[in-house]
């Protein structure tokens, strides 16, 4: 420090800082069609169980992903469905860690529109892909939480057919960083 006034110091700190890596706290998501915290459209509702949606999963980009960034996973859940345990719409694992979103549709079943080597786990729908949001007619309307992890492996370790909560157990496991987006979604009691 001699030499170097406490100013000169934290300039110093700070350009180093700006032009270091990227930090968890920089990573960023972004769902064009969905606002954080508002409901959402016709699109994104699952088509069967009582609710006739278009099931279609949107598009959902994000960037300055943590250094060490291997790959990347989208899962989408609902913390109030009422089963105990949740429910798992959409699991997507093994992101190449040069992708920067999915598109709207990457969660059809046949995944064409996923990144070579991305897999989609099995929901609780019972079917790999997006399924939509779906709450029991009345009910308050429930979160659906949109998240992108940033992995610190290039693969997760799990079966091929693995339950949404292992998927979701190696996620937290090797996470360096995630981020997500909360939507709602509720069907009046009247409603089929």
């Amino acid at each position: 420090m001699i030499g170097k006034s406490p100013g000169a110091w934290i300039g110093i700190l700070v350009c180093g800082l700006l032009a270091g890596p990227a930090f968890a706290a920089d990573f960023n998501i972004e769902l064009p069609m969905i606002k954080p915290n508002g409901t959402l459209s016709d699109s994104q509702v699952f088509n069967g169980f009582g609710c006739s949606g278009k099931n279609i999963s949107p598009a959902i980009h994000w960037d300055n992903a943590p250094a060490g960034t291997k790959s990347f996973a989208v899962t989408v859940y609902d913390p109030d469905a009422p089963t105990g345990s949740g429910w798992w719409h959409w699991l997507v694992y093994d992101i190449p860690a040069s992708t920067s979103g999915l598109p709207e549709h990457a969660g059809d079943a046949d995944g064409k529109l996923l990144p070579a080597g991305a897999v989609q786990g099995r929901t609780d729908f019972g079917t790999a892909g997006f399924g939509g949001a779906c709450p029991p007619a009345g009910d308050k309307p429930h979160r659906y939480v949109f998240t992108v992890y940033a992995l610190k492996v290039d693969k997760i370790d799990v079966p091929a057919g693995a339950p949404a909560a292992m998927i979701g157990y190696m996620l937290n496991a090797n996470q360096l960083a995630k981020r997500s987006v909360t939507a709602l979604y509720g069907r009046p009691a009247s409603a089929h």
